[in-house]
């Protein structure tokens, strides 16, 4: 089967957000899940657009996974391309959709003069760390992820 991979487009949004909410089943948590097709149009396609994509669409032409990136600076490295998600259905894993996409993001990072590509994967998630190290990433087990939610912001409190 040959398999097409291109930039994501606002057309693509609605499948891509199908996808994520896959995973966000697969990672257990889709009640986690704030963000809609609408906020991903204003997001990722507006004047300053906050995220970019790239999808594999099937020969029949419907888009069956996804890799979503965007900038990050490292005070150590500099720009960095950081991978949020990548995200292949079910149905069609284990046909090097993965390593494809992975290498849309790669070839994206170099174009864009980046310092390199980085991405976080559950500690559980054995089939996608095994994936990772096969293409030779390294791990990190230094670093704790840390977050502030929206409903936290907004009860922020100033000052000392």
């Amino acid at each position: 089967m040959a398999y097409f991979i291109r930039r994501g487009t606002p057309a693509d949004l609605p499948a891509a957000f199908d996808l994520i909410m896959e995973l966000a089943v697969y990672e257990k948590a889709p009640e986690q899940v704030t963000n809609t097709p609408e906020l991903m149009l204003r997001d990722g396609f507006g004047p300053q657009p906050a995220f970019g994509f790239f999808v594999a669409e099937a020969p029949e032409g419907s888009v069956v996974a996804l890799a979503l990136y965007f900038t990050r600076y490292s005070t150590w490295k500099g720009r960095r391309l950081y991978l949020e998600d990548l995200i292949v259905t079910d149905s069609h894993r284990r046909q090097g959709l993965g390593k494809l996409l992975l290498d849309a993001v790669v070839r994206e990072a170099l174009e864009q003069d980046m310092s390199g590509v980085v991405w976080q994967a559950l500690d559980w998630n054995t089939p996608a760390l095994d994936f990772y190290r096969k293409l030779g990433a390294e791990f990190d087990n230094e670093w704790v992820n840390c977050s502030l939610s929206r409903a936290t912001i907004e009860a922020w409190q100033y000052g000392l």
